[in-house]
């Protein structure tokens, strides 16, 4: 009966783990991505189960009686069971409120047989794991009783079994697996797309007279300086003669430093004329390098083409692994491409020298944020930043957040009137008490954005942002479970899907509002941003239909 007993309790919260991971999050979920966090969600359930039993035995508190120990068992166990059966039978309908919001049509209702299949491989891997471990702390800890008390040594075993177990998963599992995604990413990077050509014109970063080689711009960068919008596009658009924007990249390949990439940067920027533009935008790209064409593209549309970007690649790896694996090299990157890029524009003459701003999403937000010091930057100051969906380390985004005005709610916060920083969403930006300082920071955030507010404290206490009022964007049936949020959030975050306007997937009508209301290009009236937004959502369109 004791073996029953101690078995019952992990059961027990496992089966309840698992019945709530089934509930609604941020974004829509696919049944495998579903079926990893609910063998995750179970097995953390299980985890903490013993836990509990092992704490009750530790501290030898008194074990109900045999027959009560059946009895409740039982009743538990039906319990359980009859709340997972609830929890499954809603869990498509809950997924569909999650697509509701989002305007997406009802999914599939069907997957459970997968959904089982994933979570009981998951599950057991993670079991596998445990017993691992419990096997190799049981050897430690025998060995050391013989010279060390009964409970001095379970603790020392624990942490030696802890400290050799995880040095074996991260160096042998881990640090394989990310430099097999090193290898897998730079191959890709390497990849030579046949519709992309170097440009014909001398002025063309990666042409014939360009500092920067065509092949080592890396796929994000040759797509970047390639796909803009040219000066034929701008004229149809707006009827009249308009120049073409000046995109400079500097791809990995380029140069072997981060000092070295940003002193080819400037030189290149400078050699196409770049600070003769009247807007001059300093990029920090996405892991990959990849710069979004719907955050570009309409920027310089707005200021008619006649603006300069200026970007430099960092890293090969996605997002999440370069956060993981290459975050100081995102933050040096960024730190010395502004460096050359400001203290040559700051040596300009002020009347003359282009507006500068600086731009990021997502990874390039929070290495962009961290660019510059604000004590260097004080006595004559750059324009302004548009950071879109801050990733929740994001340390000006988090400070303003926490400092936020009162009844403003987390996921559109006001921060001091609004003079300096202010946040905007699919709505717009809303109105603030006080006018907007020469000096400006926007965020541009979702409420569905999983990358925002994720937050490792979610395991433990309610986020913010879930109180009410909630954002449009999110489910009202979403509900806070303590473990179980976390791994939610955590599986949006890593793969979660969204239509544009929604989750991560920043849509080119809302950065047209943001980027109109950071910089405030001229000749624009209400019909004519109408008319803008309307243009790229046909262009979107025709898109999809390819």
């Amino acid at each position: 009966m004791k073996l029953i007993y101690t078995r019952f309790v992990p059961a027990l919260l496992g089966g309840l783990f698992f019945a709530v991971s089934l509930s609604p999050s941020l974004v829509p979920r696919p049944v495998p991505i579903q079926g990893l966090l609910s063998g995750l969600s179970m097995a953390a359930g299980y985890g903490v189960g013993m836990l509990m039993v092992w704490v009750w035995g530790y501290l030898q508190l008194p074990v109900p009686a045999a027959r009560w120990r059946r009895s409740a068992g039982i009743l538990c166990a039906l319990l359980c069971a009859g709340l997972v059966g609830i929890f499954l039978w809603r869990a498509a309908g809950w997924q569909d409120t999650v697509r509701g919001v989002m305007g997406m049509e009802p999914g599939a209702r069907t997957g459970s047989l997968l959904l089982a299949v994933c979570t009981a491989v998951v599950f057991g891997l993670v079991m596998v794991l445990a017993w691992l471990f419990q096997l190799l702390f049981r050897m430690v800890s025998v060995r050391l009783h013989r010279f060390l008390p009964g409970r001095l040594a379970v603790l020392v075993g624990l942490a030696i079994a802890t400290m050799v177990f995880w040095t074996a998963v991260n160096g042998l599992l881990v640090r394989s697996a990310l430099r097999m995604a090193d290898r897998s990413f730079q191959e890709l990077d390497a990849w030579m797309d046949d519709d992309l050509v170097p440009p014909d014109s001398a002025g063309g970063v990666g042409g014939r007279a360009s500092l920067i080689d065509w092949n080592d711009l890396g796929r994000m960068g040759r797509a970047f300086v390639a796909k803009g919008p040219t000066d034929g596009e701008l004229q149809a658009f707006f009827g009249a003669p308009m120049p073409s924007p000046i995109r400079v990249y500097v791809g990995l390949n380029s140069a072997p430093t981060a000092e070295e990439r940003s002193e080819l940067a400037l030189r290149e920027l400078i050699r196409v004329g770049g600070f003769e533009r009247p807007v001059l935008l300093l990029v920090t790209p996405t892991g990959t390098g990849w710069i979004d064409p719907a955050a570009l593209d309409t920027v310089e549309y707005l200021h008619r083409g006649n603006i300069a970007t200026v970007a430099a690649q960092y890293s090969y790896l996605n997002s999440p692994l370069a956060l993981l694996t290459e975050a100081a090299y995102g933050v040096e990157m960024a730190r010395a491409l502004f460096r050359q890029v400001y203290g040559h524009w700051r040596t300009l003459p002020p009347d003359t020298r282009p507006r500068l701003y600086l731009h990021g999403l997502s990874l390039g937000a929070l290495n962009s944020d961290q660019s510059f010091n604000l004590y260097d930057i004080i006595d004559d100051p750059f324009h302004g930043a548009l950071w879109s969906g801050p990733p929740f380390r994001a340390e000006s985004w988090r400070r303003m957040t926490a400092q936020r005005e009162p009844g403003t709610p987390a996921w559109l916060p006001r921060f001091r009137g609004g003079k300096v920083a202010r946040f905007m969403n699919q709505h717009g930006l809303p109105d603030h008490p006080t006018a907007w300082g020469s000096f400006r920071i926007l965020f541009l955030q979702y409420g569905s954005d999983p990358i925002t507010f994720f937050d490792p404290a979610s395991a433990w206490r309610e986020p913010d942002w879930l109180k009410a009022p909630r954002a449009h964007d999110v489910t009202p049936d979403l509900r806070w479970f303590p473990v179980v949020t976390m791994l939610q959030l955590a599986a949006d975050m890593m793969i979660g899907t969204a239509p544009p306007g929604f989750g991560h997937v920043y849509a080119p009508s809302d950065y047209i509002d943001a980027w109109h209301a950071l910089t405030e290009p001229e000749g624009w009236s209400p019909d004519d941003l109408q008319r803008l937004k309307d243009e790229f959502a046909r262009i979107a369109a025709a898109k999809r239909s390819h």
